[in-house]
């Protein structure tokens, strides 16, 4: 099986997951509702959406949403087009999943931003607090304006800043409280398998660029003197 292949397999089964869980939260976990992962107390299905980034991040405002939005189908064509070029200079399998993975998350979210709106109604203005789809009404949003549904919470451990801890000294402190989703986890995989297993690809093609620029001042000398006794022959 060819490696672009696979990555494209790697692609559609993420937002598979994806887009079925978020689905399936939206419409059958009231909003701010959930459950503990096999009764533990850490690992929790927490359903919010927030309408920025990820891990609960946000850009403030329409307009930011908006341009948040954009800004996602920028990346998500420019990451398309590094993955070809990834393709055609036959670059290892494990570096091409690992774009692919980024890929994937960023058109999860970027699905959630640019169709929930209209498909679904507000999860809060329902007495259940659970949404429906394809409302009488319309859905909650205009297109590129919904909000992106979180719903993995892991809350590993509370404790208490210390005293000594400038503004924060005595406030409650958790870890981890970001609530995420299936697309942020591939994008984080992504992230940090390029930054720790594939680090030498950006190293050795600078190497290459360098090692040519160098190398042709050289070539360039070479190919002058090589005239020149050429000339003195003739003469």
């Amino acid at each position: 099986m060819k490696k672009s292949t696979i990555v494209y397999l790697v692609i559609f089964l993420v937002l598979v997951i994806d887009q079925a869980l978020k689905v399936y939260i939206k419409l059958n976990i009231p909003y701010q509702g959930g459950f503990n992962i096999l009764g533990l107390s850490w690992a929790k299905i927490s359903f919010i959406e927030n309408p920025g980034m990820a891990f609960g991040m946000e850009l403030g405002g329409s307009y930011g949403k908006l341009i948040l939005s954009l800004f996602r189908i920028i990346m998500i064509g420019f990451l398309f087009y590094l993955l070809n070029e990834l393709r055609k200079s036959n670059q290892s399998l494990g570096l091409m999943v690992s774009f692919g993975l980024i890929i994937a998350g960023a058109i999860g979210n970027m699905i959630d931003s640019a169709f929930y709106g209209l498909l679904f109604s507000a999860s809060m203005d329902h007495q259940s607090n659970i949404a429906t789809f394809m409302p009488e009404g319309g859905g909650y949003a205009p297109f590129l304006h919904g909000k992106v549904v979180d719903m993995f919470y892991f809350p590993l451990f509370e404790t208490t800043w210390p005293s000594w801890v400038p503004k924060l000294g005595g406030r409650p402190f958790q870890f981890f409280r970001p609530v995420f989703n299936v697309a942020d986890s591939a994008i984080t995989i992504g992230v940090f398998s390029i930054v720790l297993f594939h680090r030498s690809f950006f190293r050795s093609d600078l190497g290459e660029k360098n090692t040519r620029e160098e190398s042709s001042p050289v070539l360039e000398n070479n190919n002058t003197e090589e005239n020149n006794v050429k000339k003195e022959e003739e003469i």
